[in-house]
């Protein structure tokens, strides 16, 4: 999937996507789209981990993209996720969230979200529900 359209329009305004240091990578399939985020100050807890919220973030924020790649001129929002947490990313590790669209509907979509470290071990699996506003 393309996402290089979705990334100018998110790197045109500061937004939490850009403040926790996300960075969007397209993929040749048509259904999945990736993200990457450096844990640092930004999205850590105060223990040096990176903070689940912030991997909830991760996850919503790829799927808002894919949809939105998958829907240009519509409003693409979160409506519903959910995640676990399997393992503790430090400071200084990178990690990266593969997204794949489960359910690609006219007004939902559904994507499931794996966040991976450097070596490529399951940090969270993450459920998103996009709702897709058309806009007039």
């Amino acid at each position: 999937m393309n996402v290089e359209s979705i990334v100018d329009i998110i790197e045109a305004k500061p937004n939490l996507s850009t403040a926790l240091g996300m960075e969007f990578i397209s993929t040749p399939e048509d259904d999945t789209c990736m993200a990457r985020m450096k844990v640092d100050e930004r999205n850590r807890q105060p223990f040096g981990f990176l903070s689940g919220g912030a991997s909830l973030a991760l996850a919503e924020n790829v799927a808002g993209v894919g949809s939105s790649a998958l829907c240009p001129g519509c409003a693409c929002v979160g409506i519903e996720v959910s995640g676990s947490h399997v393992k503790a990313v430090s400071e200084g590790d990178t990690v990266t969230a593969y997204a794949h669209l489960e359910h690609k509907g006219s007004t939902l979509h559904v994507w499931e979200v794996h966040i991976k470290d450097t070596v490529g071990d399951l940090i969270s699996t993450v459920r998103v529900t996009n709702y897709i506003i058309k806009q007039k």
